[in-house]
């Protein structure tokens, strides 16, 4: 017995008209940074514009892959195509290495050889303020978009952005420092910033490692528990769950008596199913019959 979420196309739409619009603020943010990076010399800047180049990324990569991820299930697909949400979150840790080697090289040579100090005038400093006041706002409405769609790819994302407002207080910090006569300070904040990035990719793998492994959407035990509280079901064992994309996916099999016939067998099993889905919010229940 099964019943599919009928809004998972929905959902996905959803999801990819959030990433559309946040497309165009994060565009906005780096370009501003590069502006304020290239002629201030400043690697901290730069760096967290890298950054939140990143986020632009993961609008773009995510705006594709939720429409992949959205698509029903087909012959190659039979369980749907949800997991590729996860997987284009491992995908930007491609980036996000490259990026972290890239900042890491250029700030540790600043350090031994010694670099320029940068240079902000106080509209660079405002301007930082306005992409700091955006990325406040877009983590935000990601956080909030990404508990009403129970999307993980969303929540994560969120995350990100998160981070980035605290690198840019970092710049701010490091530019104000400078401005006060202390040495290297530049270099050693786009090394923080480098180590806040890798950290950023650890959080990503951690999402989406549960998914792609099918680790357990709910305890066997609450499953069991809520099943065998339907009346004629003497026991319920073999059970197995995942999630995948928002959506909780549970299998069990039910011990009934032989003596039912089918039809009353499967009205057991249909009460399982609606109740488990009540109880434990799960969106497709495979529920097995077993005569005992």
């Amino acid at each position: 017995m099964s019943g599919a979420r009928a809004a998972l196309p929905d959902r996905a739409a959803a999801i990819r008209r959030v990433f559309l619009g946040l497309l165009a603020a994060n565009i906005a943010v780096v370009a501003v940074k590069v502006v304020i990076g290239v002629r201030a010399g400043s690697l901290s800047v730069l760096g967290d514009a890298i950054h939140s180049s990143v986020d632009a990324l993961n609008n773009i990569v995510f705006v594709a892959l939720m429409r992949v991820a959205g698509s029903a299930p087909d012959d190659d697909h039979p369980y749907g195509h949800g997991k590729f949400e996860p997987v284009g979150a491992l995908f930007i840790l491609v980036f996000l290495s490259v990026s972290c080697f890239e900042l890491l090289k250029s700030s540790l040579d600043g350090l031994l050889r010694g670099s320029t100090p940068p240079i902000l005038t106080n509209l660079d400093f405002v301007l930082l303020l306005v992409t700091l006041g955006i990325n406040v706002w877009v983590a935000w409405y990601e956080r909030r978009r990404g508990h009403e769609l129970d999307s993980d790819l969303l929540l994560a994302d969120a995350a990100h952005t998160q981070a980035d407002v605290f690198i840019t207080l970092g710049v701010l910090a490091g530019a104000t420092l400078s401005r006060r006569g202390v040495p290297h300070v530049d270099p050693a904040i786009a090394i923080v910033i480098t180590l806040i990035v890798a950290y950023i990719g650890w959080q990503i793998v951690r999402e989406a490692i549960p998914s792609l492994v099918d680790q357990v959407a709910r305890q066997p035990n609450a499953i069991r528990t809520s099943a065998e509280a339907v009346g004629g079901v003497q026991s319920a064992y073999a059970i197995r769950s995942r999630k995948a994309a928002g959506v909780v996916f549970a299998e069990l099999t039910i011990g009934v008596s032989g003596a039912l016939s089918v039809d009353a067998a499967h009205a057991i099993a249909d009460a399982v199913e609606e109740r488990l889905k009540g109880d434990l919010q799960l969106d497709q229940v495979i529920v097995h019959i077993e005569p005992c």
